[in-house]
């Protein structure tokens, strides 16, 4: 019997990214022959749509009736398209000849590997790994994120460190495979969350009921960051440290009160941080942060209690510790 081959769906979702299509969809159409390719709209003004429709007939448009950020505009468009995989692709990414190859090829090999993503590259200096994603993802003991390739803003060279396939803790969404069983099965991203780790969350779902997460270096994309939301706008820092901790209360493993505490007094240090750097929005970003995730409190803990909590999520104990104080700055240093 021969097994019949995977169907890929791509799918952009776009915001006003008429520039940003311009520039980076000719790659997808190029190099995606194997993939049907979607633009998912989120209720655009500007004339992306049109642009699409004139220039590229063969890709299909769904239009989202709001612009419900990230994990609201791949939740109601993905209930449209029937494919075997999911690729979340940001508007702002390049991709390469046979980047979905062996995607493909280690989704047919590994049924229990729901989510994949590819090494991902600095669009800009494409020698470097790129701070969203770059080999893969993991979480320390307190909920900060980083990454094989990004520790905090420290970024490493591209040196065929991380050709490899390896298991992840968490995909970035700037190019993000996932089973579309496993996507359902999961009922999406968290809607709360808007943008911002809410991959991170549902990797951290996924890895609950345990499926396993990998990065494989043999597909690479270049990811342009920041499109949005740049990492200098406080609204970013805000969305960043809300939804790291819904995500570490829903997800982790108990004891949780000790664990929050020292991360909530390192929140507060943050904050420091970014007034002596003469940054006070961010410091006000983050008491901003802690306001609504106190608010949210009561509905987070009925969904940590809906969750499983099976995974030991960290590698480190405190990732802020080994790069601040002991000044591990790349992964393998860790």
């Amino acid at each position: 019997m021969v097994n019949r081959q995977m169907n890929i769906a791509v799918v952009i979702l776009n915001w006003n990214g008429k520039k940003l299509l311009e520039t980076f969809l000719p790659s997808v159409v190029q190099h995606s022959n194997e993939a049907d390719i979607y633009i998912a709209d989120n209720a655009s003004t500007d004339d992306s749509i049109q642009f699409v429709t004139s220039q590229y007939p063969e890709i299909k448009i769904i239009k989202n009736t709001v612009n419900g950020g990230y994990a609201k505009g791949y939740n109601d468009v993905l209930q449209q398209i029937d494919a075997d995989i999911f690729c979340l692709l940001n508007s702002d990414v390049e991709v390469t000849n046979n980047w979905l190859k062996p995607i493909t090829k280690t989704f047919e090999s590994e049924p229990n590997t729901a989510i994949i993503q590819p090494k991902i590259l600095d669009y800009k200096n494409k020698n470097y790994f790129e701070y969203a994603g770059a080999a893969g993802g993991f979480i320390d003991k307190y909920g900060f994120p980083y990454c094989r390739g990004r520790i905090f803003d420290t970024i490493e060279k591209d040196e065929d460190q991380y050709n490899d396939l390896a298991e992840i803790f968490w995909a970035s969404g700037a190019c993000f495979f996932v089973r579309s069983s496993v996507f359902k099965q999961l009922n999406g991203f968290d809607e709360h969350f808007f943008a911002h780790m809410e991959e991170i969350d549902f990797c951290w779902r996924a890895k609950n009921l345990d499926y396993n997460i990998k990065y494989n270096g043999q597909s690479k994309v270049y990811h342009l960051g920041g499109a949005t939301l740049s990492k200098a706008n406080p609204k970013k820092t805000y969305l960043n440290f809300r939804n790291s901790l819904f995500t570490l209360i829903k997800n982790a493993k108990a004891p949780l009160f000790p664990t929050m505490f020292i991360r909530l007094t390192l929140d507060g240090i943050a904050g420091l941080k970014f007034l002596v750097e003469l940054k006070p929005k961010h410091t006000l970003a983050i008491l901003k942060s802690h306001v609504a995730f106190y608010c949210a409190l009561t509905r987070l803990l009925k969904q940590r209690k809906s969750l499983p909590h099976n995974v030991n999520y960290h590698q480190k104990t405190s990732i802020v510790v080994d790069y601040f104080v002991n000044k591990n700055k790349v992964y393998k240093s860790l």
